[in-house]
């Protein structure tokens, strides 16, 4: 998979060494001569251009990426670097950072942006998560807000506690994607049960939230969803 990155700072090269690390070939581009470091990342390619000007873009290639990241400092340049990604290049997937949450609203399709990554809500996710057990967290919502990643940890008392995974029956279309146990994720074993205190994060429409949550919920306990506010 080819990823154009538009930012080489301390998060753009963070995210750049996870996919090279991962097989995925990587472009980083940045308009600032002193974040242009290749040695740091040699594996990657780097770009000295603006990622908010077409020309820019076709030097580098962007039609024919896989994926186009905004990962600036500055949320209009994120916004237009994946409006330009989409609309002019028509890369598959667009993924921006939003800086300021009072900006958060901005990041949707209108703007080409498939999935909007707010670092202050998810920690905030993150913080309500910690002292809710048994609460039901979203922590992101994809594109056109089809789907939420939602995360919950597992109460002692639940029914699901000791459960096979591959006899658990999600409703709708909620799909569980890791499993995070002792500090370390792992992908879900249909053979593997599980255990209490686990951190389950699951995709799945907003509809079947309600289900997903009473269905791990001890008996009797309606689970609260929390959405951290933007």
């Amino acid at each position: 998979m080819r990823v154009a990155i538009a930012g080489a700072g301390n998060v753009g090269r963070s995210i750049a060494a996870e996919l090279v690390e991962n097989g995925h070939e990587v472009l980083l581009i940045d308009r600032e001569p002193a974040a242009i470091k290749p040695n740091s990342l040699p594996q990657a390619e780097w770009l000295l251009a603006d990622a908010c000007e077409l020309s820019s873009l076709e030097e580098a290639g962007v039609d024919s990426c896989d994926v186009a990241i905004a990962a600036t400092g500055d949320d209009k340049a994120n916004l237009v670097m994946s409006l330009l990604a989409k609309t002019e290049f028509g890369v598959p997937r667009t993924v921006a950072r939003v800086n300021h949450p009072k900006n958060e609203w901005l990041f949707n399709e209108v703007w080409g942006v498939d999935v909007a990554v707010s670092t202050p809500r998810l920690m905030s996710a993150l913080v309500e998560e910690a002292v809710s057990v048994g609460d039901l967290v979203r922590l992101l919502t994809f594109h056109e807000g089809e789907a939420n990643l939602v995360e919950m940890t597992l109460p002692p008392d639940s029914p699901a506690v000791g459960k096979q995974i591959g006899t658990m029956h999600w409703p709708g279309d909620v799909v569980l994607v890791a499993i995070i146990r002792d500090g370390h994720a792992r992908p879900p074993d249909r053979d593997g049960s599980l255990e209490a205190r686990d951190e389950l994060l699951f995709v799945t429409a907003q509809d079947y939230e309600r289900e997903l949550g009473e269905m791990l919920s001890p008996k009797g306990v309606s689970p609260q969803i929390v959405t951290p506010s933007r």
